[in-house]
């Protein structure tokens, strides 16, 4: 306790050292915290499940002829057809020796509809073996099982996300067996899950669990539980105890293969003999499930990783910085520390006070940090898609504030262990004896704190290079042409067949909303689309073209849309021939087509000759090509246009979802209200999804370039400042120890210029090797990053110019005050400091 006190009272008595070093770790640790916990909920959260490390999730990847659906729970190689997953159960059940058992799942979006309540959100399938084998228990009631799976479409029960039961029906405990409409179908609820559980899949938050067998009924017009040769069904399995994944892999793969070559390959059509081949020798791959399946975990993990290795090396500088502060202040106590040596206080018990004084102001630096990071987390908010964070926790949790907490202490003994054992270094008799007792530092400490200094540099000319690479790829991203004219567009989406809403019924609704829409004030043209544009949506299938030659092993497959009367005006995309569709292209007439000019150049359509071309997706030239427009975007920003057709949606018998587009003439605030307003009069009950303006789809099509262009900037200019505060205290105090000498070099004929000089040269010095240092760095991150730059490589000598210039400009202005003080040295007073 008596250690304590005194810590805090050495902490006191300097108010601006501690300040400066609190206000430092505090930018530092918080942006670590802040980064980390983005980083522990997207890549290393293990699911809240029974022994979370037996499970492995399954792929196959190899030719998978027939219709695939993926979406966030992985790309199209981990997708398979209900019956393989039926006879992989089959097998489980029969004895595998290193499977406790197989489990498929797939996200849907719901319609939820309770007690007068309608509310858009998401929904899971899942198999009778999917929470057994998750060992995951019900807070309320009971989970779905085997019998709840048995048969296609007869089992019309639902268990409850714990959060929407919350959140929605206010925890009511007498909600069990009461009526959940789901996509129009009365369903009983059963259960409620346990708290915390979310799902299998990071990025989605399903509000409900339904068994895998009523997809049909929850997605309306479905029909591939039958079909081997329909692939959309995730799986994953549990490991037997003991069981390693290579030992489970050849087991699954003899069966696996024995199904391939037995039954499926019989199935396949029109494939070549390499083709067939390459599909007989498919196997089934096996990876840690631990933290369930999605696709954002590839898709984050070089971002993430990147913008962790920024902020440790902000808080590296950090530390850096408060390591000098405290060999500087160490200089000053060495008498103390003397004295005290002297009396009789170990060399151990006065490295543990300084050390405790270092780790006091590292658990100051930490709390302060937690601020810190609440406002960084608050900072990504604003920046990420809604749907992102609501999926995220943006606030401080217990793993954050005790990651934050350690990192206090291993900080606070990273940069007090050299100057607490510098300033006990055993020559008690030099100091005793020092003029005054105010001895100099040591050339030690003072090769140590320019090493700091020249590698705070570094470390900045590294992040500042850095930096600039994801800015100028930033800025890339933003003058991308993206073949249309996103201003004062406003978008939502709308799907009545959730709600149970018949294809005519459907029709009808669409053409009231767009009638609607356009009615309002400032509206000057409405259309709609099935696929909505910069989505991340990519929906495609194989074609036939008059005079394109197709076969084996030849791509003729095109990306396409549905879409209504107006949309390439509503859009800005540009027709190039033909005309675009009009209320006549409906159901009962002549089939109709327009193709980009991606698609036309694929299928060797010259240009304006498109026109009046026949073009099929089911092997029969029955659509005709009536119009050519230029390319835009389809599904990326940053992805090139693929060959696309469109199609008029009202052709389409069976269409039960739509996203509409409205331009308006003015800002587009007012029709952000107006919208839900016209939606509710037509149908009180069916909710509006994704409401947003176009500006903002594609803002959020980009998100992961914006976080990193702008969090990274924003570290490297800390990190940059930081450093010129090393830089500024190492000289400052450099210039207070070399009084007397500068006193002679000035008293023997030296003027201002030469002293200022001398102390600048000391900058120059530093600058030079760390900025030497740091561009190698930056070129190996620049190599590392290449991957999430765009429109450049890994290296601009554009950029180093600038940041050169830029870093230059800090150190001089860090080393100009000191230098200038230094020239302004009376040469008689400085031969009498002491």
């Amino acid at each position: 306790m008596a250690a304590l006190k005194l810590a805090f009272r050495m902490l006191a008595k300097a108010p601006v050292i501690t300040t400066v070093a609190v206000l430092s770790l505090a930018l530092g640790i918080g942006a670590n915290a802040a980064i980390f916990s983005l980083f522990n909920q997207m890549l290393l959260q293990a699911l809240p499940v029974q022994d979370p490390d037996q499970l492995v999730n399954l792929a196959n990847p190899g030719p998978k002829p027939g219709s695939q659906s993926c979406n966030l729970a992985g790309d199209c190689d981990e997708v398979f057809s209900y019956p393989m997953f039926r006879d992989l159960e089959a097998q489980a059940q029969a004895g595998f020796a290193g499977f406790a058992g197989f489990a498929a799942h797939r996200l849907f979006g719901a319609n939820l509809a309770h007690a007068q309540q309608t509310i858009n959100g998401e929904g899971l399938l899942v198999s009778g073996s999917y929470f057994s084998l998750l060992g995951v228990r019900p807070a309320l009631g009971r989970l779905l099982g085997p019998e709840d799976d048995r048969t296609i479409g007869t089992h019309f029960v639902a268990v409850l996300s714990y959060r929407y039961w919350q959140n929605r029906l206010g925890g009511d405990p007498g909600v069990l067996n009461q009526t959940l409409v789901i996509n129009g179908h009365p369903m009983t609820i059963v259960g409620v899950a346990v708290r915390g559980f979310e799902g299998t899949t990071l990025g989605a938050r399903p509000d409900v669990f339904v068994p895998i067998t009523m997809r049909g009924e929850m997605s309306r017009g479905f029909d591939g539980f039958d079909n081997r040769r329909s692939y959309w069904a995730y799986l994953f399995g549990r490991l037997r105890p003991g069981v390693t994944i290579q030992q489970a892999l050849a087991e699954i793969n003899t069966i696996y293969r024995g199904i391939i070559n037995d039954v499926e390959a019989e199935l396949q059509e029109g494939m070549s003999e390499q083709t067939m081949a390459r599909f007989r020798e498919k196997e089934i791959t096996l990876e840690k499930g631990q933290r369930g399946q999605s696709s954002l975990h590839a898709e984050v993990a070089a971002p993430l990783t990147l913008l962790f290795a920024i902020t440790g090396v902000v808080l590296l500088i950090a530390c850096a910085n408060i390591a000098n502060l405290l060999l500087a202040r160490g200089a000053n106590r060495s008498q103390e520390m003397a004295i005290r040596g002297s009396l009789g206080a170990g060399r151990v018990r006065l490295v543990r006070q300084l050390l405790l004084e270092s780790c006091l102001l590292a658990v100051f630096g930490g709390l302060a940090g937690l601020l810190v990071a609440r406002g960084t987390l608050g900072l990504i908010g604003s920046i990420i898609p809604i749907e992102a964070q609501q999926t995220l926790t943006l606030t401080l949790q217990p793993s954050v504030v005790a990651f934050a907490g350690l990192l206090s202490v291993v900080t606070g003994l990273l940069f007090g262990m050299y100057p607490a054992l510098h300033s006990t270094r055993p020559d008690l008799m030099t100091v005793l004896k020092g003029s005054s007792g105010q001895p100099s530092g040591a050339r030690a400490a003072a090769r140590f704190r320019s090493a700091l200094v020249t590698a705070q540099i570094a470390l900045s000319m590294a992040l500042l290079v850095a930096a600039g690479l994801f800015i100028k790829s930033l800025t890339n991203v933003s003058r991308v042409d993206l073949g249309l004219r996103t201003e004062n567009v406003v978008t939502f989406a709308l799907s009545p067949v959730l709600n149970g809403y018949e294809p005519g019924a459907s029709r009808a609704l669409f053409q009231r909303v767009e009638e609607e829409i356009a009615a309002l004030p400032g509206v000057t043209t409405v259309s709609a689309a099935l696929v909505p544009i910069l989505s991340g949506s990519n929906w495609g299938t194989d074609v036939v073209v008059q005079g394109f030659e197709s076969g084996p092993d030849i791509d003729d497959n095109a990306r396409f849309n549905r879409i209504g009367p107006g949309y390439f005006s509503t859009l800005g995309i540009p027709l190039m021939a033909g005309r675009e569709f009009t209320d006549a292209d409906r159901v009962g007439t002549p089939s109709v087509a327009v193709v980009n000019q991606t698609f036309a150049e694929k299928f060797g359509l010259e240009g304006a000759e498109a026109v009046g071309m026949f073009m099929g997706t089911d092997d029969e030239l029955n659509i005709e090509i009536v119009g050519l427009v230029r390319d835009a975007k389809y599904s990326e920003v940053k992805q090139d246009v693929p060959p696309l057709f469109f199609t008029p949606y009202r052709q389409d018998e069976a269409l039960g979802f739509l996203t509409f587009y409205a331009r308006t003439s003015g800002e587009p605030t007012q029709m952000l209200r107006a919208i839900p307003a016209v939606i509710r009069r037509l149908d009180p009950s069916l909710p509006v999804e994704d409401l947003k303006t176009l500006e903002r789809q594609v803002r959020d099509n980009i998100v992961l370039d914006r976080v990193i262009g702008i969090f990274s900037t924003a570290f490297a200019m800390l990190a940059t400042l930081l450093a010129g505060v090393g830089l500024y205290g190492v000289l400052s105090y450099t210039v207070a120890q070399r009084t007397r000498e500068i006193g002679l070099r000035m008293a023997l004929g030296a003027d201002s210029g030469r002293v200022r000089a001398m102390v600048l040269w000391q900058v120059g010095r530093m600058t030079l090797i760390g900025g030497v240092v740091g561009i190698l760095a930056a070129l190996g991150i620049g190599r590392v990053s290449s991957s999430l730059l765009f429109g450049m490589e890994g290296h601009d000598p554009m950029v180093v110019a600038l940041v050169v210039f830029l870093l230059a400009g800090v150190a001089i202005g860090a080393g100009y005050v000191p230098a200038h003080r230094a020239s302004r040295v009376d040469p008689i007073r400085a031969l009498r400091y002491e």
